[in-house]
C-alpha cells in the first residue's frame, strides 16, 4: 500500500452547504481581490479568516511548475474533491493507493466565536464523511476540531472516526496556548481511546503570532508563520511529560520537511544534561514526520530512525512544500535502500494512521 501522508482538499462555497440549520449565520463567504484575481479571501461575519491558496488556471500551473521545478498540476474539481472519481484517477496515474486529506482553511483561525467554530468544524468533518462514503476508504482524513470547546471537540472526534478518520489535526498554537499545555488533554485522552493520531500540520492559529512574523521585506512566504512553529512544537513535545502522559498517542508533524530533525534532537539532548535523553527519541515517542524528496535522507535517518519518517505530496496546494510526484521522485532516489523506501512509502503510514 503506497500512502500519500499529506494531501489536502480545498474548502468551496459547497463545503458549507453541511452547516446546521442554526449554524447557517456563521456560513463563510469568499471574495475575490480586484487587484489580483487569483486570490480569494474567506469572510465570516465580516471579518477575513483561515486561509485559502491563490486559484490559479492550468496555464499559470504550468508557468509556476516550471518556475519551481517542482509538478505543481491538479484539476480544480480533483483538488477541491467536486469530482471525487477524478481524484482516485488521478491517484492511480500518480501510483497512490491511499491519501490523508487536510483542511485548507483551518491553516489559520477560522473564527473568533466558539459557537461559530463548532458549527465551521462540525460542516467541514460532515462533508469529509460524505466524502470519504464515496472515496472507496482510499481518503483518509484529519478530522478538524473546535479547540475553544473541548466538550464539543470530543464528539466530533468520535463521528470522525465512525466515518474514516484517521488523525485530529491541532495548530501548533491555539490562540494563545501552546499543545503542551495541559488544556489539552482531554483531546490526547480521546485520540488514545480511539486509536487516532494527532496531526501537527503547519499552522497557526495565534493571531499575534501570525501578525509577528508576516514577512514584510523577504520573499520566504509562510516559513516563519507556520514552518518554525511546528518545529518548536515537536521540541517542546519531547521535552515535556506530554508523551509520558500519554505514552501509547502517536504524533505527525506535517509538511515542514524534516532537515530540522537532527537539529531539534541534538537540542532535545543537549538541555537535558545528565538526565539523559532518548538515543531515537521519535521512536520512542511515537512522532512521525513527514519528508520532502530534497531531504538528506542519510543525515534526516539517523536522528529521525528508518521507522518514524513518512512522505507526502501537499496534493492541491502549490507552496514550497508542494510536489504532486513526489512519490515517484522519491522511489527513484537511489540514494535510499529500497527496505526503507517500503518503510517510508508503506510500513510507517500504515502505523502512523492505523491503517
Amino acid at each position: 500500500m503506497i500512502v500519500d501522508a499529506d494531501a489536502h482538499v480545498v474548502e468551496t462555497e459547497r463545503t458549507w452547504d453541511y452547516l446546521d440549520e442554526s449554524e447557517k449565520k456563521f456560513r463563510p463567504q469568499l471574495f475575490q481581490s480586484a487587484d489580483n484575481p487569483s486570490m480569494q479571501y474567506w469572510f465570516v461575519e465580516g471579518k477575513s479568516v483561515g486561509f485559502r491558496p491563490p486559484t490559479l488556471t492550468e496555464q499559470e500551473l504550468i508557468a509556476l511548475s516550471k518556475e519551481t521545478g517542482r509538478e505543481l498540476r491538479t484539476a480544480p474539481e480533483a483538488r477541491e474533491l467536486r469530482d471525487v472519481e477524478l481524484r482516485l484517477a488521478h491517484m492511480d496515474k500518480l501510483g497512490i493507493d491511499v491519501q490523508i486529506l487536510f483542511n485548507t482553511m483551518w491553516i489559520a483561525r477560522v473564527a473568533d466565536k466558539a459557537e461559530a467554530e463548532i458549527g465551521l468544524c462540525g460542516a467541514w468533518n460532515r462533508w469529509m464523511a460524505d466524502l470519504w462514503k464515496r472515496g472507496n476508504n482510499r481518503l483518509r482524513w484529519s478530522c478538524v476540531v473546535p479547540a475553544m470547546t473541548l466538550s464539543e471537540a470530543v464528539q466530533q472526534m468520535r463521528l470522525a472516526k465512525e466515518n474514516g478518520a484517521v488523525a485530529v489535526s491541532l495548530r501548533p498554537f491555539e490562540d494563545d496556548k501552546h499543545l503542551v499545555d495541559p488544556y489539552f488533554y482531554p483531546i490526547y485522552e480521546e485520540a488514545t481511546r480511539l486509536d487516532m493520531a494527532v496531526a501537527v500540520h503547519i499552522a497557526n492559529g495565534s493571531p499575534q503570532l501570525l501578525e509577528q512574523f508576516k514577512p514584510r521585506y523577504d520573499k520566504m512566504g509562510g516559513f516563519a508563520q507556520f514552518r518554525i512553529p511546528t518545529v518548536i512544537t515537536c521540541l517542546s513535545l519531547m521535552m515535556s511529560e506530554v508523551p509520558k502522559q500519554f505514552p501509547k498517542l502517536r504524533w505527525a508533524f506535517v509538511e515542514a520537511s524534516a532537515q530540522w530533525v537532527p537539529w531539534v534532537v541534538k537540542e532535545a539532548t543537549r538541555r537535558s544534561g545528565t538526565k539523559g535523553f532518548p538515543k531515537l527519541p521519535f521512536k520512542e515517542f511515537k512522532i512521525y514526520v513527514t519528508t520532502e524528496t530534497n531531504d538528506d535522507f542519510d543525515y534526516v535517518l539517523r536522528y529521525a530512525g528508518e521507522d518514524n519518517v513518512v512522505i507526502g505530496t501537499d496534493y492541491g496546494h502549490t507552496d514550497a512544500s508542494s510536489e504532486v510526484d513526489a512519490i515517484d521522485i522519491f522511489r527513484a532516489n537511489d540514494a535510499v535502500p529500497d527496505p526503507i523506501k517500503k518503510k517510508i512509502l508503506d510500513d510507517n503510514p500504515r502505523t502512523l494512521y492505523g491503517l
